[in-house]
C-alpha cells in the first residue's frame, strides 16, 4: 500500500499547488485566486518560521527504519507543523470557503484528510504535526475567503520590495523562505483584471496553453545553476516572476479567451 500513500502524499507537492492555483484563478475567480495566493504565501511563511524556529524531530529522526527511503524523500526540514497538511488545507479549504459549494467542499475535505493521513501512514510526521498543520491551514483558508488584501496602487510594490530586501539580507536562509517571500511578492503585486472564459472550448484552451507557459517558466528558472537558483534573493525573484506570468502574463497572451473585466 505504500505506493498508494506516496501517490496521495505527492498531491501536496509544489507542482500540484501551481496547477490548482493557476486553473482556479483563470477559470473560476481571478480576484479570489489572488486573495487565495496571498493567504497561501503567508501560510507558507508561517509554516517555514515554525518548522525552523522550533526545529522538532520527525518520527524517523532517531530511527530511519520507521520510514522508507521514498517516504523520507517527501519530508523536507524539521517536523512540526506538517507542511503537506497545512498547505493543502490552505489551498483546497480556501477554494471551498470562497466557492461555498457543498460538493466541492466535500471533495476538498476528503482530499486534505487523505493527504494528512498519508503523512502518518508513511511515518514522516507525528499526529501533533498534522493537527497543528490542519489548524493553521484552516485559519489561512478562512482568511483567504475574507479577501482582506488591499488592491490600491499605493502599496502595490511595498511588500515585494520588502520581500526582495529580506532575500538580500538573508542570502543563505532555508529555501522555503525565499519561495514563500517570492509567492507573497508575486501575488501581492498581481492585479487580475480579466474575466474567466464562459465556454468549455475557451476553458480547455486557457488551461492547456496557460499551463504550458507557466511550466515553461517554472522549468526554465529551475534549470539555473544550483549555486545561483538557491540564493534567497534569486528564489524570491523566481517565484515572484512565476506568479506574475500566471496572473498577468497568461491573461494578456490569451486575451481573446480571458477578456478584460468590466470596470467597477
Amino acid at each position: 500500500m505504500e505506493s498508494f500513500w506516496l501517490a496521495v502524499t505527492n498531491l501536496g507537492r509544489d507542482e500540484v499547488f501551481i496547477v490548482a492555483l493557476a486553473l482556479y484563478t483563470w477559470l473560476l475567480r481571478p480576484r479570489g485566486g489572488r486573495d487565495l495566493g496571498v493567504a497561501f504565501a503567508l501560510s507558507f511563511l508561517v509554516n517555514t518560521a515554525l518548522k525552523y524556529g522550533l526545529n522538532l524531530p520527525r518520527p524517523f529522526t532517531s530511527d530511519p527504519s520507521l520510514a522508507s527511503e521514498a517516504a523520507r524523500a517527501t519530508a523536507g526540514g524539521p517536523g512540526l507543523p506538517s507542511g503537506h497538511t497545512q498547505m493543502s488545507l490552505t489551498l483546497w479549504g480556501g477554494m471551498a470557503a470562497q466557492l461555498r459549494r457543498p460538493v466541492f467542499t466535500g471533495f476538498a475535505l476528503l482530499l486534505v484528510a487523505l493527504i494528512a493521513l498519508s503523512r502518518l501512514v508513511l511515518h514522516v510526521h507525528f499526529p501533533s504535526d498534522v493537527l497543528v498543520g490542519a489548524l493553521l491551514g484552516l485559519v489561512f483558508a478562512l482568511w483567504a475567503a475574507r479577501g482582506d488584501f488591499p488592491l490600491h496602487a499605493a502599496g502595490r510594490w511595498t511588500v515585494p520590495a520588502l520581500a526582495l530586501l529580506a532575500g538580500l539580507l538573508f542570502p543563505h536562509a532555508p529555501r522555503e523562505l525565499g519561495t514563500g517571500l517570492g509567492l507573497l511578492a508575486g501575488f501581492w503585486a498581481a492585479r487580475p483584471d480579466f474575466s474567466p472564459p464562459r465556454d468549455w472550448a475557451g476553458r480547455l484552451i486557457v488551461a492547456g496553453a496557460g499551463l504550458l507557459v507557466v511550466f515553461a517558466v517554472y522549468l526554465g528558472l529551475g534549470a539555473l545553476p544550483e549555486s545561483v537558483k538557491d540564493l534567497a534573493v534569486v528564489r524570491v525573484l523566481r517565484y515572484a516572476l512565476l506568479v506574475l506570468v500566471a496572473a498577468e502574463g497568461v491573461p494578456r497572451l490569451l486575451r481573446r479567451w480571458l477578456p478584460r473585466a468590466p470596470s467597477t
